[in-house]
């Protein structure tokens, strides 16, 4: 692999970090977030600075998306998204992308950064804590399934409380 580069996430990089990310993200194990070209659009929209790409010469190595306001705190930075793809990992490309990322929302004005980790994701747990991230609250979700209806419709999409949570951010910094 050749040198990576850590850029920020320009709209070129679109596509590359939609398909990397419908590839790392199972929505299915985590069904309270979904990935999408709206998820992606909302950080990149609200914070720009907080997103950032690993590139080579070959492309996309990983990326990571951040946004300042994690629900009603708006003085909290939020780490939603990083991935990489498999030529990358082991490399230190995720700790690169998680401190461009850190920095550029502790300039905007963050106290604190938090981020979410599946439990059974023991190799990003442990670059969250090399990284200097603790654990704080646990919390464990509890789902019931409809017995009319085992399965959501395809066509339905999941409620993304992130996107909302952007969304409203969005309308609170722009309301005179």
């Amino acid at each position: 692999m050749s040198q990576a580069d850590i850029v920020p996430m320009q709209l070129s990089h679109l596509e590359a970090v939609l398909n990397l990310g419908h590839h790392v993200y199972d929505v299915n194990a985590m069904p309270y977030t979904s990935w999408s070209l709206s998820s992606v659009a909302a950080h990149f929209d609200a914070q720009p600075e907080a997103c950032w790409v690993a590139t080579d010469d070959q492309g996309l190595l990983g990326f990571v998306l951040g946004s300042l306001s994690y629900d009603e705190r708006e003085d909290w930075g939020y780490l939603e998204w990083i991935a990489l793809d498999e030529r990358a990992r082991g490399k230190g490309i995720a700790s690169a992308l998680l401190e461009r990322c850190c920095t550029a929302l502790f300039t905007a004005g963050a106290s604190r950064i938090i981020t979410d980790v599946e439990t059974s994701n023991q190799a990003s747990s442990a670059m969250m804590r090399r990284n200097g991230f603790t654990e704080g609250v646990t919390v464990t979700l509890f789902t019931r399934t409809n017995p009319d209806h085992p399965t959501p419709p395809a066509s339905r999409p999941l409620h993304d409380p992130a996107r909302a949570r952007l969304r409203r951010a969005a309308r609170t910094t722009n309301t005179p």
